[in-house]
């Protein structure tokens, strides 16, 4: 088991632990909690051995294997199958060792070594691995790819599967979800679900971790809290003992206050001395209790539109992608005919790789339509959140002088009085309102980009997965002032929580179209699941039926007619031909435009590193980065999806 005794732990003047007794049994699941910066990160790093206690013991059984992501990006040419079989350590030694004993020509030590070799499962080792490659969402043809030639999002889902291959006893995940889209992370769950060892997992996706943990550690203000029970039954018991805590202080108070009473009152009597002087004692005694804080508590609302146009959008025949150099174009989402009506609350369901991000963008006028019109109503106005924005922010601000910048833009009568107010509402107050923000986390940055677009006061929100680095806390917040927003909302994200509270209806973007989805989440995963069935068997009976043709193709023994036997296969590869010719133009222009957009990549990259850039154009370089990152991500998988629509038609 896993034993933490009176253990304090330090990260420079910062106590993350004091005093923490926790006892995590072998086999279970356990969810780690708490606010970003709460220190869950450091009580990783403890257990992973990278840092130790500063007082107190923390103890694991040292024969343990320990599994977590590494937070590295891998550059390497290595093939994905191979990179994620190097994170099965076993078999890896037991690879090295026959190795070894081969070159040394010991007869003794090579069957020793293929019996290591048996133990680790070697012979379905290759097999395991593509299994998790594809839950994890990667393609047939993606298996054996460099991983270099991956975007950001998808090594990170490689580094996922390299730490899931290795058997381990602890396996520490830290945000896992944050890459992937809902299918992915429903499978995920699953494979978590049957993890035979102890889990210790960081995540703010509510019910991710109400699918998979038994166990809830709470980390707050030093302190750290074992509840039974997954996070919802967390929420509950801790807000029974945050009750009981109000009423002990209250009880505590009111004592004190009638022990302060008696001995301001008696205390210069000489009959009633001696009781004055015991109470002043049992007031030094008693063990004063912290009132119950609220710090924890966060909320916030968008502010009142200035207008609310209906409709807000017009979208008809229009087509999304990204421009080619030569002037062409390659399009990603076709003929999408929709209408964005004033209080709408969107949500917008697909794989990762459909064009999710890519019709978001076009909406925000990001990009630029391809073909067809997008009507907007008079008076909209957007605001836009995704990723790339946190790329935006000027690491040498500071979220005052971002805000101020920003006010002269959207509203010049604002004094700085009044944009320390409303800083302070997203917990920039006193000194943190003039910290670099270069300094501040994933999520502290994202708070800042909440605040920007809420003082834009906009009446249509864009949100492209907004939560990524967001707790939990901040994500009810948000849950919360979307409900209350009086304009509409189109929403991408893998948080199921927030895309059940908000969005009344989806669409879904697949195969290259957008069309309204009628059901929930729940309906949308029976629907990933027959999509799955569905393509299985028509692969089935379009083998069935070829092996039909062949047996049928003369019944009563008659020669067969080779002639017209030919003729006809003429026409039906001609046929195919006409069929397959508008997918290979397409194949042809994506592969034009991915071959540019990874040499813009790595000039964008190479750019970024320079010593000399100004804020500006190190935040112009980053976003563009990020943009080309997503783009590549897109035509990757537009890239896959045509391959295999012409391995059908060759088929």
């Amino acid at each position: 088991m896993i034993t933490l005794r009176n253990v304090t732990l330090r990260r420079g003047a910062k106590v993350v632990l004091e005093g923490a007794n926790v006892v995590l049994n072998p086999g279970e699941k356990a969810g780690l909690v708490g606010r970003n910066g709460a220190g869950k990160s450091s009580l990783f790093s403890l257990m992973a051995g990278r840092l130790h206690a500063d007082a107190g013991d923390f103890e694991m059984p040292p024969t343990w294997r320990l599994g977590e992501v590494a937070q590295a990006m891998p550059e390497t040419e290595q093939p994905a199958t191979d990179f994620v079989l190097d994170g099965d350590i076993p078999l890896v030694e037991a690879r090295d060792a026959l190795a070894a004993a081969e070159s040394g020509n010991d007869g003794h030590a090579i069957a020793e070594a293929h019996v290591k070799l048996e133990e680790a499962g070697a012979f379905d080792a290759r097999a395991r691995a593509q299994a998790l490659l594809l839950g994890l969402g990667f393609k047939l043809q993606q298996l054996d790819a460099p991983v270099n030639s991956f975007s950001g999002g998808w090594r990170m889902r490689l580094q996922l599967a390299r730490a899931l291959m290795c058997p381990a006893d602890l396996l520490l995940l830290d945000e896992p979800t944050n890459h992937l889209d809902l299918d992915a992370l429903v499978w995920l769950e699953g494979w978590l679900q049957r993890f035979k060892g102890t889990l210790l997992v960081i995540s703010h996706d509510r019910e991710f971790l109400d699918a998979i943990t038994g166990v809830t550690l709470h980390l707050e203000d030093a302190k750290l809290d074992r509840y039974g029970g997954n996070y919802s039954a967390f929420e509950g018991m801790r807000a029974e003992r945050l009750s009981q805590q109000a009423s002990a202080y209250e009880r505590q108070q009111d004592k004190i206050a009638q022990l302060q009473r008696f001995i301001d009152r008696f205390k210069a009597k000489a009959t009633k001395a001696k009781q004055a002087q015991s109470r002043v004692k049992a007031l030094d005694r008693m063990e004063k209790l912290a009132p119950v804080l609220t710090a924890s508590d966060f909320s916030f609302q968008f502010r009142e539109p200035v207008s609310l146009p209906n409709p807000m959008l017009s979208l008809r025949a229009m087509e999304c992608g990204y421009p080619q150099e030569d002037g062409g174009s390659v399009t990603i989402v076709r003929n999408v005919n929709r209408t964005v009506l004033a209080g709408q609350r969107i949500g917008i369901l697909g794989a990762n790789g459909q064009g999710k991000s890519t019709l978001v963008k076009t909406v925000a006028r990001e990009l630029s339509p391809i073909a067809g019109t997008m009507t907007e109503g008079k008076g909209l106005s957007i605001g836009y959140f995704a990723q790339q924005e946190m790329d935006l922010l000027h690491g040498e601000d500071t979220p005052l002088s971002h805000m101020i910048r920003l006010a002269k833009v959207v509203s010049p009568q604002a004094r700085e009085q009044e944009l320390r107010d409303f800083l302070g509402q997203f917990r920039f107050g006193g000194e943190m309102a003039a910290q670099p923000i270069g300094t501040l986390s994933g999520g502290e940055k994202a708070r800042l980009v909440l605040a920007s677009l809420v003082w834009q006061k906009p009446n249509l929100l864009l949100l492209d997965e907004p939560t990524n680095h967001l707790d939990l806390t901040t994500r009810e917040a948000l849950s919360m002032a979307l409900n209350e927003f009086e304009g509409t909302v189109m929403l991408v994200s893998h948080d199921r929580a927030l895309l059940r509270e908000v969005c009344d209806e989806f669409w879904l973007v697949s195969r290259g179209g957008v069309e309204p989805f009628d059901g929930d989440l729940d309906d949308y995963q029976r629907w990933l699941l027959d999509q799955a069935k569905e393509a299985a068997r028509a692969l089935k009976d379009a083998a069935s039926a070829e092996a039909a043709a062949i047996a049928a193709a003369s019944p009563d023994g008659a020669p067969v007619n080779r002639k017209e036997e030919r003729k006809a296969a003429a026409a039906q590869r001609q046929k195919l031909n006409e069929m397959a010719k508008p997918l290979k133009n397409e194949l042809k222009k994506v592969e034009t435009r991915l071959s540019t957009a990874t040499t813009e990549r790595d000039n964008a990259l190479a750019a970024l590193g320079a010593a000399d850039l100004s804020p500006q154009q190190r935040a112009d370089a980053g976003r563009q980065l990020k943009a080309l990152e997503d783009e590549i991500e897109e035509l990757e998988m537009r890239w896959l999806e045509l391959g295999e629509q012409l391995e059908q038609l060759a088929g």
